[in-house]
């Protein structure tokens, strides 16, 4: 719990001014299915769940998301090797480099044909 404190001041801190928490996947899963995310971030273990149904989830509704985790990269599970990770404990300059390159993602033009 002081970790997810520590992550909302860093957030606060980088002016972000809607901050919304899930301690676990089912409310992670519903979260994401009755609002709108700009970006995110996902602990690949939410209460003793791992958290690849909410990455799915995310990633259907066209929201970039980091990983947050203590795992490092290589415990980020088939699929998803090429989303960003934090490594825990992360500063707030790692979390701000993340989130830039989310927001940028967010931002980038789709191209169709």
């Amino acid at each position: 719990m002081l970790v997810l404190m520590a992550i909302e001041d860093m957030l606060s801190d980088l002016g972000c001014t809607a901050i919304t928490v899930a301690g676990n996947l089912e409310k992670a899963l519903n979260l994401i299915a009755t609002q709108a995310f700009d970006v995110a971030t996902l602990d690949i273990n939410l209460n003793g769940q791992r958290s690849y149904p909410a990455a799915q989830a995310l990633s259907d509704a066209g929201v970039p998301f980091a990983f947050s985790t203590g795992y490092g990269e290589h415990g980020v599970g088939e699929g998803y090797q090429s989303r960003p990770v934090l490594n825990k404990p992360f500063t707030r300059p790692q979390l701000m480099t993340v989130l830039s390159v989310l927001l940028a993602e967010r931002r980038a033009p789709v191209l169709t044909a």
